[in-house]
């Protein structure tokens, strides 16, 4: 993945892409709580990286600085903080409007990139955040903080800010370090945050639940998460935003197919407006 194009970073983000679009289903049929759905994520997902990079002969703990370890684990923390409040958004309002919520983060990876990268927003970026907002009052049939879907679209907004944290983040190791490597080490930072919490949980889960759960690690998060660090070798955050539009329509589609979730009118219309919103991205230029 060293000499990465930049036509193949697409691909890889659009695959990782439908992949995490299946991460809310993997949550909604799994019947346990969501710290125990973090942590048995996690834990299959490092399982998983270590064993790939054994097969592969890739490096683990070679090449990592202070600085390095640091970026990963702040990464790792907002990680995790992403993962229990979407699948804690999941529970409250289904997985239509977890994942429109979590839609969101394109708005703020525009906002963190100013502010850490001090690439500032354009003309089309300002429209963009504005129609994201728009889509999100849309969402709710009822914007009442005692109504579930409104709770859970607000948890699922702070999911979309821990995501685009970790985007942007990202952007510090991922051309220094392995993809598998950042992978790895962000999971194990996941499962430490969620062992205290979700032990108990796991251990009492039902074996179909290991099943769900075992899927979720292995391929929505341990090969999504390598095919995602690698494209930010070649993408910035906001055009990796572009390809996340589709993931909403992966959740949405799936969970009207397999749990009957039909979306409402104003549903429909705020998605809508958050996927023209993040398509309105630049594509980067492809190098000659």
């Amino acid at each position: 993945m060293t000499n990465l194009t930049h036509n193949r970073a697409l691909l890889f983000m659009h695959v990782a892409a439908l992949l995490f679009g299946l991460t809310g289903v993997f949550g909604k049929l799994a019947s346990t709580t969501p710290d125990a759905i973090v942590l048995g994520r996690a834990l299959f997902a490092v399982v998983a990286l270590v064993i790939f990079a054994q097969l592969g002969s890739l490096p683990l703990v070679r090449q990592l600085t202070r600085r390095h370890l640091a970026s990963l684990i702040l990464c790792g923390v907002f990680l995790a903080i992403h993962w229990l409040t979407f699948f804690h958004a999941i529970k409250l309002s289904g997985v239509g409007i977890a994942t429109l919520g979590f839609a969101s983060f394109p708005a703020f990876v525009v906002l963190l990139e100013a502010v850490f990268w001090r690439e500032h927003p354009s003309r089309q970026d300002l429209v963009k955040v504005g129609l994201v907002c728009a889509g999100l009052l849309l969402i709710p049939a009822e914007f009442s903080l005692q109504a579930d879907n409104t709770e859970g679209l607000l948890w699922a907004i702070l999911s979309g800010f821990c995501f685009a944290a970790v985007s942007v983040g990202n952007r510090l190791t991922s051309g220094h370090l392995h993809p598998v490597q950042i992978a790895c080490w962000q999971s194990l930072v996941v499962a430490l945050i969620a062992l205290p919490t979700g032990t108990l949980a796991l251990a009492q889960m039902p074996a179909l639940d290991w099943l769900w759960i075992g899927l979720l690690g292995v391929f929505c998060t341990g090969l999504a998460q390598v095919l995602f660090v690698s494209s930010l070798r070649v993408l910035n955050a906001r055009t990796a935003s572009l390809f996340f539009a589709l993931e909403p329509v992966y959740g949405i589609l799936i969970a009207w197919w397999l749990f009957a979730e039909q979306p409402t009118l104003r549903m429909l219309i705020g998605g809508l407006l958050i996927i023209s919103a993040v398509l309105m991205v630049r594509r980067a230029p492809t190098p000659a």
